[in-house]
């Protein structure tokens, strides 16, 4: 079970990940050896499963940020899954849902045409419904 510290101290490792240990624990009230510790029985617990940075997928050349439910033609995803495992430059992620569709893709694509050619492929192993991404909103405004 999780303690306030732990939750601030996961809190504070989400924001920068690069954080100092003294610096993290002057802001969790610890020593930056307790905090040291605090953040290595998280990891041992696999409450912090990895550390990641944040890429600006616009300077990366990737202009269109798209959402695309996958409906699926049959009961056998493994064609589809295939495919879009070869599809990695594009797809961000893969969701397997509840509800409308049975996976939704959060994909990212240099130029339309580049996502044309995906949504033209894609439509071999199944039916598509796409919501391209018009502004982020922070879950700070």
């Amino acid at each position: 079970m999780l303690d306030q510290t732990d939750l601030r101290i996961v809190e504070e490792l989400s924001k920068n990940s690069r954080i100092t240990m003294k610096e993290l624990g002057e802001k969790v009230h610890l020593t930056g050896q307790a905090a040291a510790a605090r953040v290595a029985k998280l990891e041992d617990q696999g409450v912090i499963e990895g550390y990641t940075i944040k890429v600006n997928q616009v300077k990366m050349g990737y202009f269109i940020k798209a959402f695309i439910t996958i409906i699926t033609k049959d009961t056998h995803h493994k064609p589809l899954l295939s495919f879009v495992e070869t599809k990695k430059e594009y797809v961000i992620n893969n969701y397997k849902i509840s509800g409308d569709g049975c996976y939704i893709l959060e994909c990212k694509f240099p130029t339309h045409e580049r996502l044309d050619e995906f949504l033209t492929a894609l439509n071999k192993y199944a039916n598509y419904k796409l919501s391209i991404v018009i502004n982020t909103q922070s879950s700070n405004d």
